[in-house]
């Protein structure tokens, strides 16, 4: 996938406008438009920006993936983690210890 295509994927999950993300990292809303559409695409620092603002990491952004990782399961499960208030993320924790626990079964 490329990026300008994550970046729109990231948009409607997150239902944010181009114009939002745009104000809220005081980029361009015609730059951010460029990166959606795939003519354009964000210097180091902007990606930074852009992952910490999603809370993803840049190899999300970049559909870079480690040998032993095939899609971006690991990824958008952090993304999911990182999103959630902590009473939430200790139930993820707990539920996915008991998915361990009855894996071994």
């Amino acid at each position: 996938m490329k990026f300008g295509e994550i970046l729109r994927e990231l948009l409607e999950d997150n239902d944010i406008t181009q114009k939002k993300l745009a104000n809220d990292l005081n980029i361009a809303p015609t730059t951010i438009g460029n990166y959606v559409r795939g003519i354009r695409e964000p210097d180091f620092e902007t990606l930074v920006l852009l992952a910490s603002y999603f809370k993803v990491s840049t190899d999300y952004l970049l559909d870079y993936h480690r040998e032993e990782i095939e899609n971006h399961k690991e990824d958008e499960m952090l993304h999911i983690y990182r999103c959630l208030s902590e009473k939430k993320k200790d139930f993820l924790i707990d539920e996915g210890k008991l998915l361990l626990k009855y894996d071994n079964l």
